[in-house]
Protein backbone atom coordinates (compact mmCIF):
# COMPACT_ATOMS: atom_id res chain seq x y z
CA UNK A 1 0.00 0.00 0.00
CA UNK A 2 1.24 3.44 -0.89
CA UNK A 3 2.40 5.48 2.10
CA UNK A 4 0.34 8.64 2.69
CA UNK A 5 2.20 11.95 2.64
CA UNK A 6 1.27 15.59 3.09
CA UNK A 7 3.14 18.77 2.19
CA UNK A 8 3.53 21.67 4.61
CA UNK A 9 4.46 25.07 3.12
CA UNK A 10 7.45 26.78 4.72
CA UNK A 11 9.29 30.06 4.43
CA UNK A 12 12.75 29.84 2.90
CA UNK A 13 14.10 31.27 6.15
CA UNK A 14 12.84 28.08 7.85
CA UNK A 15 14.89 25.77 5.61
CA UNK A 16 18.22 25.16 7.40
CA UNK A 17 21.14 25.57 5.04
CA UNK A 18 19.18 27.27 2.28
CA UNK A 19 21.10 30.54 2.36
CA UNK A 20 24.54 28.92 2.32
CA UNK A 21 23.95 26.47 -0.54
CA UNK A 22 25.40 26.88 -4.03
CA UNK A 23 22.19 27.80 -5.83
CA UNK A 24 24.07 28.33 -9.08
CA UNK A 25 25.11 24.67 -9.16
CA UNK A 26 21.51 23.63 -8.55
CA UNK A 27 20.30 25.97 -11.30
CA UNK A 28 22.71 24.44 -13.82
CA UNK A 29 21.44 20.95 -12.95
CA UNK A 30 17.83 22.17 -13.15
CA UNK A 31 18.45 23.66 -16.59
CA UNK A 32 19.57 20.27 -17.92
CA UNK A 33 16.06 18.93 -17.30
CA UNK A 34 14.26 21.77 -18.99
CA UNK A 35 14.60 20.58 -22.59
CA UNK A 36 12.77 17.39 -21.61
CA UNK A 37 10.15 19.24 -19.54
CA UNK A 38 9.37 21.64 -22.38
CA UNK A 39 9.31 18.84 -24.96
CA UNK A 40 6.79 16.93 -22.84
CA UNK A 41 4.68 20.07 -22.45
CA UNK A 42 4.52 20.36 -26.25
CA UNK A 43 3.02 16.87 -26.44
CA UNK A 44 6.09 15.17 -27.81
CA UNK A 45 5.28 11.77 -29.34
CA UNK A 46 6.87 8.88 -27.49
CA UNK A 47 8.53 6.35 -29.84
CA UNK A 48 8.25 2.57 -29.88
CA UNK A 49 4.64 2.53 -28.73
CA UNK A 50 5.59 3.28 -25.14
CA UNK A 51 2.90 4.81 -22.91
CA UNK A 52 2.62 8.61 -23.04
CA UNK A 53 3.82 10.09 -19.72
CA UNK A 54 1.80 12.62 -17.79
CA UNK A 55 2.39 16.24 -18.84
CA UNK A 56 4.63 18.30 -16.56
CA UNK A 57 2.96 20.70 -14.11
CA UNK A 58 2.38 24.18 -15.59
CA UNK A 59 4.43 25.90 -12.90
CA UNK A 60 7.43 23.78 -13.80
CA UNK A 61 6.99 24.63 -17.47
CA UNK A 62 6.96 28.36 -16.64
CA UNK A 63 10.09 28.00 -14.52
CA UNK A 64 11.91 26.14 -17.29
CA UNK A 65 10.89 28.75 -19.84
CA UNK A 66 12.39 31.53 -17.72
CA UNK A 67 15.46 29.45 -16.85
CA UNK A 68 16.29 29.10 -20.53
CA UNK A 69 15.91 32.82 -21.11
CA UNK A 70 18.07 33.70 -18.09
CA UNK A 71 20.77 31.26 -19.16
CA UNK A 72 20.91 32.85 -22.61
CA UNK A 73 21.20 36.31 -21.08
CA UNK A 74 24.01 35.07 -18.84
CA UNK A 75 22.88 36.98 -15.77
CA UNK A 76 21.30 34.52 -13.36
CA UNK A 77 20.51 35.14 -9.70
CA UNK A 78 19.86 31.46 -9.05
CA UNK A 79 18.61 31.82 -5.51
CA UNK A 80 16.12 34.51 -6.53
CA UNK A 81 15.00 32.33 -9.45
CA UNK A 82 14.08 29.40 -7.21
CA UNK A 83 12.45 31.65 -4.62
CA UNK A 84 10.40 33.36 -7.33
CA UNK A 85 8.98 30.20 -8.90
CA UNK A 86 8.77 27.69 -6.06
CA UNK A 87 7.47 27.37 -2.50
CA UNK A 88 9.34 25.07 -0.10
CA UNK A 89 7.17 22.30 1.34
CA UNK A 90 8.21 19.95 4.12
CA UNK A 91 7.24 16.35 3.43
CA UNK A 92 5.20 14.87 6.29
CA UNK A 93 4.33 11.20 6.57
CA UNK A 94 3.94 8.33 8.99
CA UNK A 95 5.99 5.18 8.81
CA UNK A 96 9.64 4.79 7.89
CA UNK A 97 11.91 7.79 8.28
CA UNK A 98 13.53 9.38 5.26
CA UNK A 99 16.64 7.77 3.82
CA UNK A 100 19.23 8.63 1.19
CA UNK A 101 21.62 6.22 -0.46
CA UNK A 102 24.03 6.80 -3.33
CA UNK A 103 24.66 5.57 -6.85
CA UNK A 104 27.25 6.23 -9.54
CA UNK A 105 28.36 5.43 -13.06
CA UNK A 106 30.90 2.57 -12.98
CA UNK A 107 33.89 2.26 -15.30
CA UNK A 108 34.34 -1.29 -16.58
CA UNK A 109 36.38 -3.16 -19.17
CA UNK A 110 34.72 -5.09 -21.96
CA UNK A 111 34.79 -6.47 -25.48
CA UNK A 112 32.42 -6.45 -28.44
CA UNK A 113 33.11 -10.15 -28.96
CA UNK A 114 33.38 -13.01 -26.45
CA UNK A 115 36.95 -13.71 -25.39
CA UNK A 116 38.62 -15.78 -22.70
CA UNK A 117 38.62 -12.77 -20.36
CA UNK A 118 35.23 -11.41 -21.38
CA UNK A 119 32.37 -13.90 -21.13
CA UNK A 120 29.52 -12.12 -19.33
CA UNK A 121 27.14 -10.57 -21.89
CA UNK A 122 25.21 -7.34 -21.66
CA UNK A 123 22.04 -7.78 -23.68
CA UNK A 124 20.23 -5.37 -25.98
CA UNK A 125 16.50 -4.85 -25.58
CA UNK A 126 14.66 -7.79 -27.20
CA UNK A 127 12.19 -6.78 -29.94
CA UNK A 128 9.35 -8.70 -28.24
CA UNK A 129 9.73 -6.78 -24.96
CA UNK A 130 6.92 -4.30 -24.33
CA UNK A 131 6.40 -1.69 -21.64
CA UNK A 132 3.25 -2.10 -19.56
CA UNK A 133 3.72 1.32 -17.93
CA UNK A 134 5.79 4.44 -18.53
CA UNK A 135 9.37 3.88 -17.38
CA UNK A 136 9.37 6.65 -14.78
CA UNK A 137 6.38 5.06 -13.01
CA UNK A 138 8.21 1.74 -12.76
CA UNK A 139 9.50 2.42 -9.24
CA UNK A 140 6.03 3.00 -7.81
CA UNK A 141 4.07 -0.07 -8.93
CA UNK A 142 5.08 -2.44 -6.13
CA UNK A 143 5.25 -6.08 -7.12
CA UNK A 144 3.40 -5.78 -10.44
CA UNK A 145 5.10 -6.60 -13.73
CA UNK A 146 6.32 -3.50 -15.55
CA UNK A 147 7.34 -5.16 -18.83
CA UNK A 148 6.28 -8.33 -20.61
CA UNK A 149 6.88 -10.50 -23.66
CA UNK A 150 4.48 -9.94 -26.54
CA UNK A 151 3.21 -13.13 -28.17
CA UNK A 152 0.51 -14.02 -30.70
CA UNK A 153 -1.77 -14.84 -27.76
CA UNK A 154 -1.08 -11.68 -25.77
CA UNK A 155 1.43 -10.87 -23.06
CA UNK A 156 3.37 -13.18 -20.81
CA UNK A 157 6.10 -12.67 -18.17
CA UNK A 158 9.58 -12.39 -19.60
CA UNK A 159 12.36 -14.78 -18.62
CA UNK A 160 13.86 -14.23 -15.16
CA UNK A 161 17.49 -13.38 -14.45
CA UNK A 162 18.22 -17.02 -13.70
CA UNK A 163 16.65 -18.18 -16.97
CA UNK A 164 18.44 -15.53 -19.03
CA UNK A 165 21.82 -16.30 -17.49
CA UNK A 166 21.23 -19.99 -18.21
CA UNK A 167 20.69 -19.32 -21.92
CA UNK A 168 17.09 -18.15 -22.47
CA UNK A 169 18.25 -15.44 -24.92
CA UNK A 170 21.04 -17.34 -26.65
CA UNK A 171 20.92 -17.45 -30.44
CA UNK A 172 18.91 -14.22 -30.80
CA UNK A 173 21.88 -11.95 -31.56
CA UNK A 174 21.08 -9.70 -28.60
CA UNK A 175 24.58 -9.52 -27.13
CA UNK A 176 25.70 -5.89 -26.96
CA UNK A 177 29.02 -6.33 -25.14
CA UNK A 178 30.87 -8.81 -23.00
CA UNK A 179 32.26 -7.97 -19.55
CA UNK A 180 34.88 -9.74 -17.48
CA UNK A 181 33.13 -9.99 -14.13
CA UNK A 182 29.55 -11.21 -13.57
CA UNK A 183 29.42 -9.42 -10.21
CA UNK A 184 30.33 -6.08 -11.79
CA UNK A 185 27.76 -6.77 -14.52
CA UNK A 186 25.13 -7.36 -11.84
CA UNK A 187 25.90 -4.01 -10.20
CA UNK A 188 25.86 -2.29 -13.58
CA UNK A 189 22.24 -3.44 -13.83
CA UNK A 190 21.53 -1.74 -10.51
CA UNK A 191 23.33 1.50 -11.41
CA UNK A 192 21.61 1.62 -14.80
CA UNK A 193 24.45 3.06 -16.85
CA UNK A 194 28.20 2.88 -17.13
CA UNK A 195 31.28 3.51 -19.19
CA UNK A 196 33.08 0.59 -20.77
CA UNK A 197 36.67 0.61 -21.99
CA UNK A 198 36.90 -1.74 -24.97
CA UNK A 199 39.84 -3.90 -25.96
CA UNK A 200 40.83 -1.45 -28.71
CA UNK A 201 41.19 1.32 -26.11
CA UNK A 202 38.01 3.17 -27.07
CA UNK A 203 35.49 4.23 -24.43
CA UNK A 204 31.73 3.91 -24.81
CA UNK A 205 28.74 4.62 -22.60
CA UNK A 206 25.88 2.14 -22.09
CA UNK A 207 22.49 2.95 -20.64
CA UNK A 208 19.33 1.24 -19.42
CA UNK A 209 16.93 0.34 -22.25
CA UNK A 210 14.24 -1.61 -20.43
CA UNK A 211 14.04 -4.60 -18.12
CA UNK A 212 12.39 -8.00 -18.06
CA UNK A 213 9.63 -6.59 -15.86
CA UNK A 214 10.11 -8.73 -12.76
CA UNK A 215 10.26 -6.81 -9.46
CA UNK A 216 13.67 -5.86 -8.14
CA UNK A 217 14.76 -7.75 -5.01
CA UNK A 218 17.69 -6.65 -2.85
CA UNK A 219 20.21 -9.45 -2.52
CA UNK A 220 21.77 -7.58 0.40
CA UNK A 221 18.46 -7.82 2.25
CA UNK A 222 18.21 -11.48 1.23
CA UNK A 223 21.60 -12.27 2.78
CA UNK A 224 20.76 -10.37 5.97
CA UNK A 225 17.40 -12.14 6.33
CA UNK A 226 19.10 -15.52 5.82
CA UNK A 227 21.64 -14.73 8.52
CA UNK A 228 24.51 -14.84 6.02
CA UNK A 229 25.56 -11.21 6.46
CA UNK A 230 25.45 -8.85 9.43
CA UNK A 231 23.23 -5.84 8.79
CA UNK A 232 25.74 -3.41 10.33
CA UNK A 233 28.48 -4.70 8.00
CA UNK A 234 26.47 -4.43 4.79
CA UNK A 235 27.72 -2.01 2.14
CA UNK A 236 28.14 -2.15 -1.61
CA UNK A 237 31.87 -2.79 -1.28
CA UNK A 238 31.43 -5.50 1.35
CA UNK A 239 28.73 -7.19 -0.70
CA UNK A 240 30.90 -7.21 -3.82
CA UNK A 241 33.79 -8.78 -1.90
CA UNK A 242 31.49 -11.46 -0.47
CA UNK A 243 30.13 -12.32 -3.92
CA UNK A 244 33.53 -12.41 -5.63
CA UNK A 245 34.93 -14.75 -2.99
CA UNK A 246 32.78 -17.64 -4.25
CA UNK A 247 31.51 -17.30 -7.87
CA UNK A 248 29.14 -20.28 -7.72
CA UNK A 249 27.59 -19.09 -4.47
CA UNK A 250 27.39 -15.58 -5.93
CA UNK A 251 25.48 -16.82 -8.97
CA UNK A 252 22.84 -18.51 -6.83
CA UNK A 253 22.44 -15.38 -4.69
CA UNK A 254 22.24 -12.99 -7.64
CA UNK A 255 19.52 -15.16 -9.15
CA UNK A 256 17.36 -14.27 -6.13
CA UNK A 257 16.85 -10.95 -7.92
CA UNK A 258 14.68 -11.95 -10.88
CA UNK A 259 14.93 -8.46 -12.42
CA UNK A 260 17.22 -8.17 -15.45
CA UNK A 261 18.17 -5.00 -17.34
CA UNK A 262 18.77 -4.50 -21.06
CA UNK A 263 21.15 -1.85 -22.40
CA UNK A 264 21.85 0.30 -25.41
CA UNK A 265 25.03 2.05 -26.47
CA UNK A 266 24.72 5.82 -26.34
CA UNK A 267 25.90 7.91 -29.28
CA UNK A 268 26.31 11.57 -30.15
CA UNK A 269 25.32 14.14 -27.55
CA UNK A 270 23.74 11.45 -25.34
CA UNK A 271 27.15 9.82 -24.87
CA UNK A 272 28.75 12.92 -23.36
CA UNK A 273 27.39 12.42 -19.84
CA UNK A 274 25.50 9.85 -17.76
CA UNK A 275 21.75 10.06 -18.34
CA UNK A 276 18.88 9.81 -15.87
CA UNK A 277 15.24 8.85 -16.17
CA UNK A 278 14.37 12.10 -17.94
CA UNK A 279 16.97 11.37 -20.62
CA UNK A 280 18.68 14.47 -19.25
CA UNK A 281 22.36 14.53 -18.22
CA UNK A 282 23.00 13.87 -14.55
CA UNK A 283 25.07 16.17 -12.34
CA UNK A 284 27.27 14.71 -9.61
CA UNK A 285 26.07 15.81 -6.19
CA UNK A 286 22.97 17.56 -7.59
CA UNK A 287 20.92 14.85 -9.30
CA UNK A 288 18.54 12.83 -7.15
CA UNK A 289 16.54 9.69 -7.84
CA UNK A 290 13.09 9.83 -6.24
CA UNK A 291 9.83 7.91 -6.11
CA UNK A 292 7.65 9.33 -8.91
CA UNK A 293 4.54 8.33 -6.97
CA UNK A 294 5.30 11.36 -4.79
CA UNK A 295 7.50 13.72 -6.78
CA UNK A 296 7.48 14.80 -10.42
CA UNK A 297 10.79 14.55 -12.21
CA UNK A 298 12.33 17.96 -12.75
CA UNK A 299 11.32 19.37 -9.36
CA UNK A 300 13.95 20.81 -6.99
CA UNK A 301 14.27 18.99 -3.66
CA UNK A 302 16.28 20.34 -0.72
CA UNK A 303 17.85 17.34 1.04
CA UNK A 304 19.15 17.47 4.61
CA UNK A 305 21.13 14.60 6.09
CA UNK A 306 23.35 14.61 9.16
CA UNK A 307 26.67 12.84 9.66
CA UNK A 308 27.69 12.63 5.99
CA UNK A 309 31.30 13.55 6.67
CA UNK A 310 32.47 11.42 3.76
CA UNK A 311 30.77 13.99 1.51
CA UNK A 312 31.31 17.20 3.50
CA UNK A 313 34.36 16.87 5.73
CA UNK A 314 34.07 20.42 7.04
CA UNK A 315 30.64 20.16 8.67
CA UNK A 316 29.56 16.55 8.27
CA UNK A 317 26.10 17.75 7.28
CA UNK A 318 24.53 17.42 3.84
CA UNK A 319 22.27 20.38 3.06
CA UNK A 320 21.83 20.73 -0.64
CA UNK A 321 19.30 21.70 -3.29
CA UNK A 322 19.03 18.80 -5.69
CA UNK A 323 16.97 18.10 -8.79
CA UNK A 324 14.72 15.04 -9.14
CA UNK A 325 16.01 13.56 -12.39
CA UNK A 326 16.01 9.81 -11.95
CA UNK A 327 14.14 6.84 -10.50
CA UNK A 328 15.10 3.40 -9.21
CA UNK A 329 13.26 0.25 -8.21
CA UNK A 330 14.56 0.44 -4.63
CA UNK A 331 13.61 4.12 -4.29
CA UNK A 332 10.14 3.96 -2.77
CA UNK A 333 8.55 6.42 -0.37
CA UNK A 334 8.04 10.16 0.05
CA UNK A 335 11.46 10.78 1.61
CA UNK A 336 13.51 8.12 -0.12
CA UNK A 337 16.27 9.36 -2.39
CA UNK A 338 19.37 8.16 -4.22
CA UNK A 339 22.14 10.71 -4.69
CA UNK A 340 24.14 10.55 -7.92
CA UNK A 341 27.84 10.89 -7.09
CA UNK A 342 29.38 10.86 -10.57
CA UNK A 343 31.57 8.43 -12.48
CA UNK A 344 34.42 6.12 -11.58
CA UNK A 345 35.90 4.55 -8.46
CA UNK A 346 35.95 7.63 -6.24
CA UNK A 347 32.27 8.21 -6.95
CA UNK A 348 31.63 4.55 -6.25
CA UNK A 349 33.26 4.83 -2.83
CA UNK A 350 31.08 7.82 -1.96
CA UNK A 351 27.96 6.04 -3.18
CA UNK A 352 28.80 2.86 -1.30
CA UNK A 353 29.31 4.77 1.96
CA UNK A 354 25.97 6.60 1.75
CA UNK A 355 23.02 5.25 3.70
CA UNK A 356 21.78 8.01 5.98
CA UNK A 357 18.55 9.31 7.51
CA UNK A 358 17.34 12.36 5.59
CA UNK A 359 14.59 14.94 5.37
CA UNK A 360 13.15 16.40 2.17
CA UNK A 361 11.82 19.87 1.49
CA UNK A 362 10.23 19.78 -1.96
CA UNK A 363 10.09 23.02 -3.94
CA UNK A 364 6.60 22.92 -5.43
CA UNK A 365 5.52 25.37 -8.13
CA UNK A 366 3.80 28.28 -6.40
CA UNK A 367 0.37 27.55 -7.87
CA UNK A 368 0.43 23.91 -6.76
CA UNK A 369 1.65 24.81 -3.28
CA UNK A 370 -1.07 27.44 -2.88
CA UNK A 371 -3.71 24.85 -3.80
CA UNK A 372 -2.22 22.32 -1.41
CA UNK A 373 -1.49 19.91 -4.24
CA UNK A 374 1.43 17.54 -4.48
CA UNK A 375 3.08 17.33 -7.89
CA UNK A 376 3.57 13.73 -8.87
CA UNK A 377 4.27 11.71 -11.97
CA UNK A 378 6.73 11.94 -14.78
CA UNK A 379 7.31 14.95 -16.95
CA UNK A 380 9.28 13.39 -19.77
CA UNK A 381 9.71 10.10 -21.61
CA UNK A 382 12.20 8.07 -19.71
CA UNK A 383 14.78 5.43 -19.33
CA UNK A 384 15.52 4.27 -15.83
CA UNK A 385 17.67 2.21 -13.53
CA UNK A 386 16.81 -1.17 -12.13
Amino acid sequence: MKQAATYQPLAYADVPGWESDDHGAAFRAFLKSCDRVLAAARGRIVPDGKPQPAPPPPGLVAACTEAGRLAQEGNVDARAFFERHFTPNAVRHAGAAGLVTGYYEPLLEGSRTPQAEFRTPLYKRPPDLVNLIDETDRASVGRALTHARKTDKGYEPYATRAAIEQGALQGRNLELLYLADPVEAFFLHIQGSGRVKLTDGSMIRVHYDGKNGHPYSSIGRYLIDKGLFAADKMSMGALKRWLKADPERAKQVMWQNASFVFFRELAGSEARAPMGAMQAPLTAGRSLAVDPAYHALGLPVFVTAADMRHVDRATGAFRRLMIAQDVGSAIKGPERGDIFFGSGRAAGRLAGATKHPARFVVLLPNEASARGEAVRGSGAPAKARQ
